[in-house]
């Protein structure tokens, strides 16, 4: 578990980052940087600030508690920071409760941003503002303000990464291929697998890439909770049907490093050669993997920058004043486009993980 025991949050100017170009049905082309979204009234700067996340599934989750709880205390504000571990109908009452402490904002990593529309406009009826944090908040439009690396272009960069991971270990194409995509009831699922997909679908129509076992539909590779024992399983079938009579498996698009951990395994269990296969979150496990050889790529999103830009958006809530946006076309959540603050995530690979991870306390240490 990353221990970020000496990290402090810099609560100053968070600069807004260059964002490449995107494209789905939830984004324009060219999404445009701009001035600020809504103001809120301001409020006491002792205020409760509520913070409601999702279950345990990564460790970035598990910093962004500890983040949270220290730099709200130290801005001056009364953090509730919970964890739903229990599903959505914990995490529900959870808003509930912070509303009737009187939270002035609720910053929400929702477990299924479908669901919480009720316990939100609830809080925007107390006049609290509600901050989407690293996971959209769907059909309501009880947001304010989204903040999050931009979750499309890390599918772009982990479809990238494949294609380069393929090229450099597994020699010339045509390559064989399967995919993974991350949780249903996450938002960010679906943006990550698009991302991929506008790179590899041209290279799968070109017959340079070929899904031998067929799935190559969100629905038909989503994997439910982003839980490693369900992407196993998974592939234990598919590696059993497609590849247990000497057919190669060049490649796996994976969205993050557990479930990139899961297929290894599986893999490793049918006694076939590592594939090339992508992440996200540098998870400790799999930084390890990377400098080892084996998992190929991972996705740098520092979860100390993504908080920090949070806490700065309180702050500017708090005094009455509007938080800074760059972003105010890309991210529609069926009922509105939400104003989004976005941060640039980075690709990390074994030949530039020392640099990448240079100032990270933890993972710096990994890649000696």
């Amino acid at each position: 578990m990353k221990k970020f025991a000496t990290a402090l949050i810099t609560l100053g100017a968070v600069g807004a980052l260059a964002l490449a170009g995107c494209s789905s049905s939830d984004r324009s082309e060219t999404p445009e940087s701009s001035g600020s979204g809504s103001a809120a009234a301001g409020f006491p700067a002792d205020a409760t600030i509520g913070v409601a996340l999702p279950q345990k599934t990564s460790e970035n989750w598990v910093l962004a508690e500890q983040l949270f709880n220290d730099g709200l205390k130290e801005a001056g504000f009364k953090p509730i920071v919970q964890f739903a571990n229990s599903g959505v109908p914990e995490q529900q009452n959870q808003i509930s409760a912070m509303v009737e402490q009187g939270a002035k904002v609720i910053v929400v990593g929702a477990i299924d941003g479908s669901q919480l529309g009720t316990q939100l406009e609830a809080a925007k009826g107390t006049g609290a503002t509600v901050i989407a944090y690293d996971r959209l908040v769907k059909n309501t439009e009880a947001v304010d303000q989204y903040i999050a690396f931009d979750n499309y272009q890390v599918g772009v960069l982990q479809g990238k990464a494949l294609l380069e991971g393929l090229a450099k270990r597994q020699g010339a194409g045509p390559w064989n291929i399967e995919l993974v995509a991350g949780s249903p009831d996450d938002a960010n699922a679906t943006p990550f697998f698009e991302g991929a997909m506008s790179v590899l679908q041209p290279k799968i129509d070109d017959k340079t890439l070929t899904v031998v076992s067929g799935q190559t539909t969100f629905d038909a590779v989503a994997t439910q909770g982003w839980k490693a024992e369900n992407v196993q399983k998974r592939f234990d079938t598919i590696l059993s049907a497609n590849y247990s009579a000497g057919t190669p498996l060049h490649g796996v698009l994976s969205p993050n490093d557990t479930l990139a951990r899961g297929v290894l395994t599986s893999v490793k269990q049918a006694g076939l050669p590592t594939p090339v296969i992508t992440g996200q979150d540098s998870e400790v496990e799999s930084v390890k993997s990377i400098m080892a050889g084996e998992q190929y790529s991972t996705i740098y999103k520092d979860t100390r920058e993504l908080v920090a830009a949070t806490i700065k958006a309180v702050q500017a809530y708090q005094k009455g004043e509007k938080p800074e946006i760059n972003d105010t076309k890309s991210y529609d959540n069926g009922v509105k486009i939400v104003p989004s603050y976005l941060l640039t995530p980075v690709v990390v690979t074994q030949e530039n993980a020392a640099e990448i991870y240079a100032n990270d306390p933890t993972l710096s240490a990994l890649t000696k």
